[in-house]
């Protein structure tokens, strides 16, 4: 029996390239609606499980499923009801936004698709520039465009791999902000992602991931509880730094007064998380 409140599931899902094991044995539940974050460094097996749920590869073992539907099995079912934004840009630059997305719903029978350009142009923030070559349009711009083509056909789910990835922070924040909107419709979203800060500032769960098993998952503030609210730093007189995680911020102060070096205290975030369950950095 499906499940209403799931919209994707992976069941014991592993996928090898050659002698390296990209994904392994990774299960896990994405709710309806759900705005989902894949969160690792490079390596960890992002794009590999983004991959797999877009119908693009075959696990080697095990199962994915999207709105209860087996994704190879049904392939062509599947295509319909997802929108992807890759990492790579595979805009046309020598034709206008407009244009570009003319195009992409002609290709997917998209109906009413003026009307639907239009709205999508208006809520990645690129009505007025429809008529642009895309040639002319920075990154970010044209980074929202592809979401925009994404969003055309109306899918129940959106995968965004590494969406701001290569922006600089001001920029990515305005993509933060599309982001949202994309998912205030309702809509399944997934985002897969090395930055702390965006998993923390638009995922309503997060999955930590590292040499492809799942390491943990939780919202971002579950996760950050599991380790500890505050974080002691300070140089120690051998130039190391030091860190001390708190459960509060009673506790990091006791401990900085027990220190004579120059102490900061901060709220502890997912990074903090990673590098206490792998001993490794997100990079």
């Amino acid at each position: 029996m499906v499940n209403d409140a799931c919209m994707i599931e992976l069941c014991d899902v592993t996928k090898h390239y050659g002698k390296i094991r990209a994904v392994n044995n990774l299960s896990l539940s994405i709710r309806r609606g759900e705005v989902f974050g894949l969160l690792g460094p490079n390596g960890a097996g992002k794009t590999t499980t983004i991959k797999l749920l877009t119908t693009l590869s075959r696990p080697d073992a095990g199962v994915c499923r999207i709105a209860g539907m087996d994704v190879h099995q049904n392939s062509l079912e599947i295509r319909k009801i997802i929108g992807v934004v890759p990492q790579e840009n595979n805009l046309d630059k020598e034709l206008t936004a407009q244009e570009n997305l003319l195009i992409y719903g002609m290709l997917h029978h998209v109906q009413n698709r003026n009307e639907k350009i239009g709205e999508t142009l208006k809520m990645v923030g690129l009505w007025d520039r429809k008529n642009t070559v895309v040639s002319g349009f920075s990154g970010g711009m044209q980074r929202r465009l592809l979401i925009a083509r994404a969003l055309l056909p109306a899918p129940s789910v959106l995968f965004l791999d590494e969406p701001s990835i290569g922006l600089d922070p001001q920029i990515r924040r305005q993509m933060w902000d599309v982001i949202r909107k994309t998912g205030i419709d309702g809509r399944t979203v997934i985002i897969t992602t090395h930055y702390i800060e965006e998993a923390e500032a638009l995922c309503d769960r997060v999955c930590i991931l590292a040499k492809g098993e799942l390491i943990a998952l939780d919202t971002p503030e579950q996760l950050k509880r599991s380790v500890g609210d505050h974080i002691v730093e300070y140089v120690d007189t051998q130039g190391r730094l030091v860190q001390h995680i708190c459960k509060s911020r009673e506790e990091a102060h006791d401990i900085a007064r027990q220190e004579n070096s120059s102490v900061t205290i901060r709220k502890s975030n997912l990074e903090d998380v990673f590098i206490k369950l792998t001993g490794g950095r997100i990079e």
